[in-house]
């Protein structure tokens, strides 16, 4: 009997529901880098002669900070959620939240507004992650996991290029923002049709049959408190070096061409997100052949590299300037197809949810720090993205080290 036929229509459903949800949460996240500029610009007390970077710099910190933030909460409470009431009726709900506020944006009218609005989407993008990883891992059999992992790593980067796409053909400007916002709402609410036919996991199921669990509680015992912190750290460093530097990338493009080529963002956000697509397949396709560890330890290493290069040589756009970006977002990116396959296999079913979503979003609140750190350094230097970004990024060395102290769950089952 073929794999085809082996898999079953449920099963296809529950990736296509995973997949979709995490896609047009990539496309909320691929936004604000998109508008951030001319939104802030819009928004900024009008100074004559007064350059608008060392503002925008210090606003996309405090921004993407409380974005991380509500990521990370929402990560904690909906991944309760899907332990306690189910994987699907949880994710329908944190998709309603991404989509809704999303759309509230285009209100905006001071950049605490912004803020606010992006901490509540960012609070139903948080328990999407964990909760689309857990359905699609208790679902689909143990050989499918690094393929699996490496496609919904993906989604969220088509979402992102997706996103980037509109900014190519509609000029992002002080002015028009706000469309985009719209837009950026309108996608999501496709998912919930699908989730309404999702069926729940089946292992779930069972575990609750057990006893109600008590995730959050379990996850900090003494059983699973080393193996949680190591999580946390490994997450850490991947998002911090993401949302700390790799995000601004389209905010540095924009200044390198003085803003006066808007498509310049775009551009910038398209090469970086094609990259992250391979990226995502190569993470958890390397993971799943050469072993979780030195597939992490490589990844380290590899950014290290590629964005100490693009931040302390390149300083004009160019063709040089994309291909690194290009480098950078297949690097960088390819953390999030090695994370949904290395997490759930470091969790007992009955926490599954909230474990790995409590590791990868309590890495957004540490990512936050790195965020206001990129944001305060990029004031400090004047408005250089560059100089700011060479500093941030120095956290990858961490996770050299780091990744030792794990376990290798190479052909493993996941735990119940």
């Amino acid at each position: 009997m073929t794999d085809t036929v082996r898999i079953s229509k449920d099963q296809w459903l529950v990736l296509v529901a995973a997949f979709l949800g995490w896609m047009f949460d990539g496309l909320e996240m691929g936004i604000f880098p998109l508008v951030a500029r001319p939104a802030l610009q819009d928004m900024m007390p009008v100074v004559a002669g007064v350059n608008s970077d060392p503002f925008v710099g210090l606003w996309m910190g405090r921004i993407t900070a409380l974005f991380l933030i509500g990521a990370a909460l929402g990560g904690l409470v909906f991944g309760w959620l899907g332990d306690r009431i189910g994987r699907v009726r949880a994710m329908t709900l944190s998709i309603l939240a991404y989509s809704l506020f999303t759309g509230a944006c285009y209100f905006a009218q001071e950049p605490w507004h912004l803020g606010a609005f992006r901490f509540l989407a960012a609070f139903g993008m948080g328990g999407e992650w964990s909760l689309g990883v857990a359905l699609v891992m208790e679902a689909w059999p143990q050989d499918k996991r690094p393929l699996l992992a490496g496609a919904i790593g993906a989604a969220s980067n088509v979402g992102f290029a997706l996103i980037a796409v509109v900014g190519l053909y509609f000029k992002v400007t002080p002015e028009s923002w706000r469309w985009v916002m719209v837009a950026g709402a309108a996608p999501a609410l496709l998912a919930l049709g699908i989730q309404m036919i999702v069926p729940e996991s089946e292992r779930w199921k069972a575990s609750v049959k057990q006893g109600a669990a008590k995730p959050v509680r379990e996850i900090f015992s003494s059983s699973l408190l080393v193996t949680t912190l190591l999580a946390i750290s490994f997450a850490s460093v991947a998002l911090i070096g993401t949302w700390g530097s790799v995000q601004w990338l389209p905010l540095w493009a924009d200044q390198l061409t003085g803003g006066k080529m808007p498509q310049a963002k775009a551009a910038t956000q398209i090469v970086s997100g094609v990259g992250a697509i391979f990226g995502c397949f190569m993470g958890a396709w390397f993971g799943g052949r050469m072993g979780r560890r030195p597939t992490y330890f490589g990844l380290c290493l590899l950014s290290l590299l590629l964005c100490g290069y693009l931040f302390r040589t390149v300083d004009q756009y160019g063709a040089e300037f994309l291909v690194t970006v290009g480098l950078i977002g297949a690097v960088t990116a390819a953390f999030y197809g090695w994370l949904p396959l290395y997490l759930p296999e470091l969790f007992p079913t009955r926490v599954r949810a909230t474990g790995q979503g409590m590791s990868f979003n309590f890495g957004r609140i540490l990512a936050a720090g790195g965020a206001l750190g990129q944001g305060q350094l990029v004031s400090h230097y004047g408005g250089s993205y560059a100089k700011a970004g060479a500093v941030v990024t120095l956290i990858y060395a961490a996770g050299l080290f780091l990744i030792w102290l794990a376990p290798e769950t190479r052909r493993k089952p996941l735990p119940d």
